[in-house]
């Protein structure tokens, strides 16, 4: 049975559910059946639901969770309803629409979009978000829980990002190097093994881990603590940190290596079967079980 604090017994449908409870609002990633994998619909329901947090008055806090037995399995790159090929409104940037594009002009101008530009709105939303992460938080999974300024895991919980078994440097919103300290991110990308709860909190990538029949409530009960603060002190400290971040370079770190994950891809569309080295889910997967 689900926790009374579990946001996936709202009873809603959609790729994200948002319910408010008190001053806590709940975005929950809701594909369980691919393991919350993102596709753009997703991603565009997850800004709709940020920025109704955002104009909430109500809301302090707000909780990003997965519904299901994953957090989330990353971008969605093989389910029946992957919609990278198709349009939508632009709101993270000026780029263009991809969709009537070809190679790089498309991909860089999608991905500047709903990858790292999505990422670094939801990161700068001022009000502290708190991800309840549970089984796997994987590739574009690490980059929905890299926003968030808390990360509270199950102990089955575990965090990897494999992409460089299609020759590419890591996910777009290239964080890795600040979660964790720089010599265990190369050993996280070089290996594509995956990292567990226990150890993503011994390196400072996670707050607190907690049994899985007690993420929710714990979730819940840091966010009501948090939540007890004056809403521009919690602002201001986030955009303090953030700040900090950025002046070690994270935001200009990120666009370097988003440069570099491009190159990989015309790389990879010049030399391979496709801009992802001919990986697909089940070589991945395989790839990852040997």
């Amino acid at each position: 049975m689900p926790s009374a604090h579990d946001p996936s017994a709202a009873g809603q449908d959609g790729p994200v559910l948002y319910e408010r409870r008190g001053p806590v609002a709940y975005l929950t990633l809701n594909r369980p059946r691919y393991r919350n994998a993102q596709n753009s619909a997703m991603t565009y329901a997850l800004d709709d639901a940020f920025y109704r947090a955002a104009e909430d008055s109500e809301v302090k806090v707000a909780v990003l969770a997965g519904a299901g037995e994953h957090f989330s399995a990353g971008h969605d790159i093989g389910t029946p309803e992957r919609d990278a090929h198709l349009p939508f409104e632009r709101r993270a940037g000026l780029w263009w629409d991809h969709s009537d594009k070809a190679g790089a002009e498309s991909r860089f101008a999608r991905e500047s979009e709903v990858y790292l530009g999505m990422c670094r709105r939801w990161r700068e939303l001022p009000k502290p978000v708190v991800a309840s992460v549970q089984g796997a938080c994987v590739a574009g999974g690490l980059m929905l829980a890299w926003i968030c300024d808390l990360i509270v895991a199950s102990e089955d919980a575990f965090f990897a990002d494999p992409v460089v078994r299609m020759g590419i440097p890591g996910v777009e919103y290239f964080a890795h190097p600040w979660v964790m300290p720089p010599r265990i991110a190369k050993e996280f990308l070089y290996t594509g093994d995956r990292m567990s709860a226990r150890r993503a909190y011994q390196v400072g990538m996670v707050n607190k881990v907690v049994e899985r029949d007690e993420l929710a409530d714990t979730t819940h009960e840091l966010a009501l603590r948090i939540a007890a603060m004056p809403r521009l002190g919690l602002a201001l400290t986030k955009r303090a940190v953030n700040q900090a971040e950025d002046l070690q370079g994270m935001h200009t770190g990120m666009d370097s290596v988003f440069g570099l994950h491009h190159l990989a891809h015309a790389h990879n569309a010049e030399t391979a079967a496709d801009p992802l080295g001919g990986m697909d889910i089940a070589s991945m997967k395989k790839k990852a079980d040997g």
